[in-house]
């Protein structure tokens, strides 16, 4: 993924989430903060079974401009899905699961961006 296309396919991200109704979606730009992407997108379904119809809109919208993540993990249960694409790093919650781990507090140091 090209460093100046990877703030846009973010925003394909977030969009496909939000087609799902995904809520209280988030992404941080983390390229000041670690070395490991550069923007991590948080989002909410309000059951597992959305959080997996969350996910499944994101591969689908993204493998049609042939970007499939490198890692996925969590699928089966879904109560975090985490899907790799490199520069860009997508947790999909449970509102459970998300409150519980609390990444926006950990990462809290990393500016937002709006989409």
């Amino acid at each position: 993924m090209k460093k100046k296309q990877t703030k846009s396919i973010a925003g394909e991200i977030v969009a496909a989430a939000n087609e799902k109704q995904a809520h209280n979606t988030l992404t941080l730009d983390i390229r000041e903060v670690s070395s490991i992407a550069d923007y991590f997108i948080i989002c909410s379904g309000s059951t597992t079974r959305q959080a997996k119809a969350i996910y499944d809109e994101i591969e689908f919208k993204l493998s049609k401009d042939r970007l499939w993540p490198l890692h996925v993990e969590g699928v089966s249960e879904s109560k975090w899905v985490l899907m790799d694409y490199g520069d860009i790093v997508v947790h999909i919650f449970d509102d459970e699961t998300r409150e519980y781990y609390d990444l926006e507090g950990l990462w809290g140091d990393a500016p937002k961006v709006e989409f």
